[in-house]
């Protein structure tokens, strides 16, 4: 997510020829350093050399000029080198937060230069085997001195080695093009004083991945995101901050909307924007709630899909809140959670989590983590878990970290759905049942962020932008500011009581102990029948002194 090339330049590994020659070098520089390191007094059973290749082009505009225009391109190299055997090995997780060395990715030529390759495969395998060695010593005073954990479980699990090659050449972007757009969309921030930041950014990132492995494993394939962001932001007269975004995923530049269809969508955003620096502060609630197919999205990627992933039911540190709870029930009934990294559009919609192969060589797989309220199973990297021997093709990383098991596609599925128009009601006849003047709906979200660790609360926080009051005596919605939807997840959980039939796409980049990965959410509409909020933070600057000065656009 971080590199480009020339434009117009063709890439130079783009075709199979140049694919194989690398997966070649790497091969056969693997085979001659295991040959060695097996004989070792602590040898390494496993070795894994992984190549991503980056190409990334990004446009960003402001105020009808173009601030950004960036190509490049760039190839890493990461050794995953473990030292032991699959059923104790290095990576053993112990009660410190964490016994891995930090480690960085190894920057490689572009060039097909077998020897500086050669030389370069030697170090970084020799600084792996080192660091390997260290933390698998670690590992042996600690099963020394310590109790042995009761499940006993082997630290790698033994996969199906995959070979097979798809690699595509890094696409050509028409970059002038583009850029006219850009500066043509950023141009209608302009005539509006009152928005003190604002952007229009295009980013297209091209990732070509090889991976070779003493298993037998040898892969090249690609993967290919195109994200374009509006961002703009505005101030209330009390100093609250006003941010609205609105994010287009696309895996092809052809997929992206219309010229037109995005300068609606700005003009929209505009209106929305001035009609939140005017709006109340919402005051401190508890009670029903809407959230938008979106919202709700974002809501589940945050309490459910985090805690989910398996690499937290061994982390010692981890609260494991929902290990305990498989086979038992967790939501209503009425729904599903499905993780599916092959399926590549929800109601036409792409979703940015798909990919044919996980970060370990295991080819993506549909699974079904909550099947009719009840936990079935978990996202899985090689670390088997209690119950699950094997991964289910959810080893993710950005380059330069570990794997972990992260998500991909989170997919929500009602089995029994009323209309917009009948959830809207039945959340004005839960209001009156509790008392309530009005509801909320949650319309528009920013993200969220949620808390793992068995040392402080498991709460999460889910960002809304727009939030409305729906008033049970039929005033027209009023559009609030100034609230975060905050709660513990097992609690919020029990008062999802309806879903609607509409559905909504989330799309953005998840952060998390393995890097930024692009995932995707999905999931209808939902009634909560109780929710809490508290006030987001404020700042106390005052509105600018100066005026904007007048830009002409082009």
């Amino acid at each position: 997510m971080r590199v480009c090339v020339g434009v117009g330049l063709l890439c130079l590994l783009g075709g199979v020829t140049a694919s194989a020659s690398l997966l070649q070098i790497l091969r056969r520089e693997m085979e001659r350093n295991a040959a060695v390191l097996r004989q070792q007094s602590q040898p390494a059973y496993f070795i894994a050399y992984a190549v991503t290749d980056l190409h990334v082009v990004t446009l960003e505009a402001q105020a009808g000029r173009l601030r950004r225009n960036l190509q490049q391109r760039s190839r890493w190299l990461d050794v995953d080198l473990r030292v032991g055997s699959y059923e104790l090995d290095n990576t053993r997780p112990l009660q410190e937060a964490s016994i891995g060395e930090p480690s960085s990715p190894i920057q490689l030529p572009i060039s097909e230069d077998e020897q500086a390759l050669r030389h370069l495969l030697w170090q970084a395998t020799m600084e792996a085997y080192e660091r390997a060695s260290r933390e698998y010593a670690k590992v042996l005073a600690a099963q020394a001195v310590r109790v042995q954990e009761s499940d006993n479980l082997p630290d790698f699990s033994r996969e199906r080695p995959q070979r097979a090659q798809s690699v595509r050449a890094h696409p050509v972007v028409d970059t002038a093009g583009w850029a006219a757009r850009l500066r043509q969309l950023s141009a209608l921030f302009v005539a509006y004083p009152w928005i003190y930041v604002h952007r229009v950014s295009l980013q297209v990132t091209s990732a070509q991945k090889f991976l070779v492995t003493t298993e037998g494993t040898e892969l090249a394939w690609s993967e290919q995101q195109v994200f374009l962001n509006v961002a703009a932001q505005t101030r209330a007269d009390d100093g609250m901050e006003l941010p609205l975004y609105r994010s287009y995923f696309a895996f092809e530049l052809r997929e992206l909307p219309p010229v037109e269809q995005l300068r609606q969508d700005i003009l929209r955003m505009i209106a929305l924007l001035d009609s939140l620096r005017r709006a109340p502060v919402l005051e401190t609630y508890t009670g029903p709630a809407l959230l938008s197919g979106e919202a709700a999205s974002v809501f589940f990627h945050e309490i459910l899909g985090h805690r989910l992933e398996g690499h937290r039911q061994r982390d010692p540190q981890s609260a494991q809140m929902l290990r305990d709870l498989l086979q038992k029930p967790i939501l209503p009934p009425f729904l599903d959670v499905v993780f599916d990294p092959t399926q590549r559009y929800r109601e036409g919609k792409p979703l940015a989590g798909s990919y044919a192969y996980d970060d370990e060589g295991v080819p993506g797989q549909r699974v079904v983590a909550v099947e009719q309220g009840v936990l079935r199973n978990f996202l899985l990297s090689r670390m088997p878990i209690a119950g699950f021997a094997h991964s289910n093709g959810h080893g993710r990383r950005q380059p330069g970290m570990r794997v972990v098991a992260r998500q991909s596609n989170l997919l929500v599925f009602a089995r029994s759905v009323v209309s917009p128009a009948e959830l809207r009601q039945r959340l004005l006849e839960e209001c009156r049942r509790q008392g309530k003047e009005f509801g909320l709906l949650f319309d528009i979200v920013e993200g969220g962020f949620t808390f793992t660790a068995r040392t402080i609360p498991n709460a999460f926080n889910v960002m809304p932008l727009v939030v409305y009051k729906v008033y049970v005596d039929g005033r027209p919605d009023e559009l609030v500011r100034g609230v975060d939807l905050i709660g513990t997840p097992l609690t919020t959980f029990a008062h999802i009581v309806a879903a609607g039939s509409d559905v909504g796409v989330f799309n953005g980049i998840c952060g998390a102990e393995s890097g930024n990965l692009p995932v995707s959410a999905s999931s209808p509409s939902l009634l909560v029948s109780r929710i809490e909020v508290q006030k987001k933070a404020k700042s106390d600057e005052r509105l600018p002194v100066l005026p904007p000065p007048f830009v002409q656009a082009e």
